[in-house]
């Protein structure tokens, strides 16, 4: 097999949820009193930990202010907005594929918190899919590569045997830190332009080009 361990991003590279996490966000700044987010400003800090999108999408915002925010996003994405989310079209047959040798082992390193993410294993039903996961509450937040380097000491793989799968920079400069191979998907957040700067290893422009490519 091309890697013992294929680690995904969660948002833009499994989930098609880009368009709730910018209305809940756009929602929690205006009730927050920040103001008018864009959509580009907030799809450019999805793949980051909430405290980190959050400076980086309101610099110099107070810490009362903050914590306001991030409450009003939450309630916004869990229970406020109702825009769908589902997994991308042909990600649960490319998941079975590569599922299928014993020896493959899969992940999530996402900037979900643990919680968020455990909610979306449960409302996908697809936790049992994967063998470990990182989220950015409970280590350090892309592009930082601290949890990656977690996963490949949990599951005993080398790096050289691992690649990093996502759709932002933050997901291949994270993978990048560590000289991990990385893949670039295009149809997430990052324009392709913005991802080859990080020089994945491979791009791909579909689902099924990514798993027929991951699956050699």
């Amino acid at each position: 097999m091309r890697y013992r361990l294929v680690i995904f991003d969660w948002d833009g590279t499994l989930m098609d949820s880009a368009a709730r996490i910018v209305s809940s966000m756009q929602a929690a700044a205006h009730e927050a009193g920040w103001g008018a987010l864009s959509d580009e400003a907030v799809r450019d800090i999805i793949g980051l930990g909430l405290p980190e999108a959050i400076a980086r999408l309101c610099p110099g915002i107070d810490a009362e202010r903050a914590e306001l925010l991030r409450s009003r996003y939450a309630f916004h994405f869990v229970q406020g907005d109702t825009t769908p989310m589902r997994f991308f079209p042909g990600v649960n047959e490319g998941v079975a594929r590569l599922r299928v040798p014993p020896g493959r082992r899969l992940a999530v390193a996402t900037g979900k918190s643990r919680k968020g993410l455990d909610r979306g294993f449960r409302e996908s039903d697809s936790g049992h899919w994967f063998h470990a996961s990182r989220t950015a509450d409970e280590t350090r937040s892309k592009p930082h590569p601290l949890m990656l380097e977690e996963l490949l000491a949990e599951l005993g793989v080398d790096v050289g045997a691992a690649v990093m799968v996502g759709d932002t920079e933050y997901d291949l400069e994270m993978a990048r830190a560590m000289d991990m191979d990385r893949v670039a998907v295009t149809w997430g957040v990052h324009a392709p332009a913005r991802l080859e700067a990080s020089r994945p290893v491979y791009t791909a422009e579909s689902v099924a080009a990514l798993f027929d490519w991951l699956d050699r």
